[in-house]
């Protein structure tokens, strides 16, 4: 992939063999992000699973403290009065079999997709078109729920899911280059604790193999695992 001159001379800026803790990470990250808008802070995962083996694909949701800047689109696929609940909790489209018949025609203006469980029946037959963009309702994300208004509310406010690529990375957004570092800093943490906590038990040796956090258009920025989770020391420079 080409990249242009300020991508090139913020690349230039970064030891790409060097690992720093996370606050110098996000401070280095929010230096180099030069474009004129405001770029989202992401960060990727390479974890010591094999995606392979059912056992060790790790996935699930988790709320990020400050939110992830942005406010996400959601679908619901619902009836009756959860369909109402939906749309009264601020769901974007809400609807039975005339959403599945959306979907299916090529509708897929949306960040996350949620399903009372007495749907899934039909809403499995998107398989096709949700599962390889990561939109599939899924009970072990609280996206198959009765409960959709809570469901709506909370990925509104900043719940985000995650599950691991066919090599083993997680990526997720983490907030905007506006962001005050302190709240960078808590999301990302808020991110390594989730991955740690939903680690599998089939997975063995080292576990958080690598850890990197970049802008939209700038170079990523590499953090030492072994550091990546010392939150005192962490919190402490990130609010000095």
């Amino acid at each position: 992939m080409k990249h242009g001159k300020k991508y090139t001379n913020a690349l230039a800026q970064v030891d790409r063999e060097s690992l720093v803790g996370v606050t110098e990470a996000i401070e280095k990250v929010k230096a180099l992000a030069t474009a004129k808008f405001d770029e989202t802070v992401e960060i990727a995962v390479r974890l010591g699973v094999d995606p392979r083996r059912a056992e060790q694909i790790v996935r699930g949701t988790l709320s990020l403290p400050a939110g992830t800047g942005k406010t996400n689109r959601i679908v619901v696929f619902a009836a009756g009065e959860a369909a109402q609940a939906a749309r009264e909790a601020g769901a974007d489209e809400v609807g039975a079999d005339d959403l599945v018949a959306k979907v299916a025609g090529g509708f897929l203006d949306f960040d996350v997709a949620i399903a009372t469980p007495d749907l899934m029946g039909k809403v499995g037959g998107l398989g096709r078109v949700l599962g390889p963009r990561g939109l599939m309702p899924n009970p072990k994300t609280g996206t198959v729920t009765m409960d959709v208004a809570r469901a709506v509310g909370e990925f509104k406010g900043g719940r985000v899911e995650y599950r691991t690529d066919k090599i083993g990375n997680v990526q997720l957004r983490v907030g905007k280059v506006s962001f005050a570092t302190a709240d960078l800093v808590r999301n990302v943490h808020a991110v390594l604790d989730e991955l740690v906590r939903a680690k599998p038990s089939s997975s063995k040796g080292r576990y958080l193999l690598s850890v990197t956090v970049s802008s939209t258009m700038g170079p990523g920025v590499k953090i030492d695992p072994a550091r990546a989770r010392d939150v005192e020391e962490t919190l402490t420079s990130a609010t000095a």
